[in-house]
Order: C-alpha cells, then structure tokens, then sequence
C-alpha cells in the first residue's frame, strides 16, 4: 500500500511541476514543448492507472504484487534497458547531425526511456510471459 501511495504522490507532483512549468511559462509556445507536455501526460495517466490497479487489488483483498506481475515488470524493465541503449546510441548520432542543445537531448531521451518501459510494460501485459 505504502509504494502505491509513493507513485500516486509521485504522479501528482510530476504534474503539478509540469503544468507550473508549461502554462508559467510567458513566451510562445512552441511545437517541441507542446509534445514534451503531451508525452509526460500519457506516462502520467500510465502511472496513475498502474496506482489504481494497485489500489484495486487492495481493496479486493488480493496481493499487491504476486509472481506474474513481479515477472512482467521485470521482463519489461530488461527489455527497456536494452532498447534504451540502442536508442541513446540514435541519440548520440542524431546530435551530430541536427543542431540541438544538450539539454534537449538528454530530457527527449529521459522522456523516450519511460515511454519505451511503458510500451514493453504494455506489451508484456497483452502477451504475457513465456515460462522459461
């Protein structure tokens, strides 16, 4: 109960900082910021729809966390780490290539790693995992 209530507060914060961050801000907007602020919103529901099943299973008297769920968010966790790094190594070559600030690469790729655990979590999820 104690880490769903630490990812609900966590998901809040993250939101109210980003809405602080994007509708504080007194210049124009533009395209970059626009999917920045929609990309953290999608991982934002993510978060708060994995704090809702948790709560769900709470509430229904099952376990938090049993062996498949641990299983899943393992298998999905190796899998985004791997990807992650093939991804950085993108990353590294695009920066050569498109001007750029350092900032913005490393917030896109911070952004892209929870966006790939989230899409692997996903996936996962719908397939389940194999015994092996």
């Amino acid at each position: 109960m104690k880490r769903g209530i630490i990812a609900l507060l966590v998901s809040v914060i993250v939101l109210a900082t980003t809405a602080y961050w994007f509708f504080g801000t007194k210049k124009s907007v533009n395209v970059h910021e626009i999917l920045s602020f929609g990309v953290i919103i999608i991982l934002i529901g993510f978060g708060i729809w994995f704090v809702v099943r948790r709560f769900s299973a709470v509430r229904s008297g099952e376990p938090q966390e049993d062996e498949l769920s641990k299983k899943i968010v393992q298998k999905s966790a190796a899998w985004s780490y791997y990807i992650s790094l093939y991804m950085w190594v993108f990353m590294i070559w695009l920066k050569d290539r498109v001007t750029m600030k350092t900032e913005e690469v490393l917030g896109a790729g911070i952004l892209s790693m929870a966006v790939i655990f989230m899409f692997c979590y996903i996936f996962h999820r719908l397939r389940g995992v194999r015994n092996e």
